[in-house]
């Protein structure tokens, strides 16, 4: 009788062990990303669910959900089950720009979402079509102001960041441009290129390569130090515009309710990835700044953000429907 029981007990526990390895196997995570293919945000994504899908033992897949500058993505995320299986890589305009900016962004960005960590910074810079006859933000300030209605500037949509901060910059500097807003970077970049405008305001990532092939110039970088990029670069604030900073974050949250066990698992990982040499590196070639936290850091850094883009929108004057 104890030989029969003993082998109920290995048989039951085999099987409980072949279930749970066939849930592992089936189970997929979904990363949401609120922007296209190709942008900046897509492609960390991209590398966050390589990395994840290796740590986690299960497949992590990017899901791209466009639209109103990530919130749709957000918006899928707060109706989602908080069990791991939906999360989402979204930039800082999503998480605490947005709210304030359109009147109908359906989640509440401090109750409907569980931070996991912040990923990377991505430094914005400042660029002209060459026909443009500045290399400083003084000469193109200059230039502008003697040519009024001549220069525009594109942006990857309505409230994006590439708007509002050109707006902010606007105001700080006196600067008149248009403003001509496309739906997405690549878009914009492409008219940029082929002078329809000729001024914008976009991340390393998207801009790198037509800087370095000479299709754009590079007038100042948005980031408190230069890129590792372009380090003899200026930024704007040394430029004369102290305290403006254009280097937004992305980060990986889960649903509110998510239990803190799992998410703090998931943050383990992705910080061990972000510390690795061989993704940093992949990381700055997209032209990120790796910054990995704690789930705790990230939390903190959103209820700061809030307090500080309200107050940016607020001055802009810019409202989204």
């Amino acid at each position: 009788m104890k030989a029969i029981l003993r082998w109920l007990v290995m048989a039951s526990a085999l099987l409980a062990l072949a279930a749970n390895a066939q849930n592992a196997s089936t189970k997929t995570t979904r990363i949401l990303v609120g922007f296209p293919p190709g942008q900046a945000t897509d492609l960390v994504a991209r590398l966050v669910a390589e990395r994840l899908t290796i740590a986690l033992g299960h497949p992590v897949i990017v899901d791209n959900r466009p639209g109103q500058g990530g919130s749709i993505a957000l918006a899928q995320l707060a109706k989602a089950p908080p069990d791991g299986s939906v999360l989402s890589l979204s930039a800082l305009a999503a998480y605490v720009v947005n709210p304030y900016l359109y009147k109908n962004v359906a989640y509440d960005s401090v109750k409907d979402f569980a931070p996991i960590g912040v990923v990377a910074d991505l430094p914005m810079l400042l660029v002209v079509h060459p026909s443009v006859p500045a290399n400083s933000l003084k000469e193109l300030i200059d230039y502008a102001k003697a040519n009024p209605g001549k220069l525009a500037y594109g942006s990857s949509g309505n409230g994006t960041l590439s708007h509002l901060l050109m707006e902010d910059f606007k105001q700080r500097s006196g600067l008149q441009l248009l403003h001509a807003p496309y739906p997405g970077s690549a878009k914009a970049i492409g008219d940029l290129m082929g002078g329809l405008v000729q001024v914008g305001l976009d991340t390393v990532a998207v801009t790198q390569a037509h800087i370095k092939s000479g299709k754009l110039r590079l007038i100042a970088a948005g980031t408190p130090k230069p890129p590792a990029a372009f380090p003899s670069t200026q930024t704007i604030a040394e430029q004369g515009f102290e305290g403006f900073e254009a280097a937004p974050w992305i980060a990986l949250s889960a649903p509110a309710g998510t239990p803190l066990e799992l998410r703090t698992k998931i943050n383990e990982e992705l910080v061990k990835a972000i510390r690795s040499p061989e993704f940093a590196e992949r990381l700055v070639g997209l032209g990120a700044v790796p910054r990995p936290s704690t789930v705790d850091e990230m939390s903190a850094l959103m209820q700061s953000e809030q307090k500080r883009w309200k107050g940016i929108v607020e001055r802009s004057g810019v409202r989204v429907d």
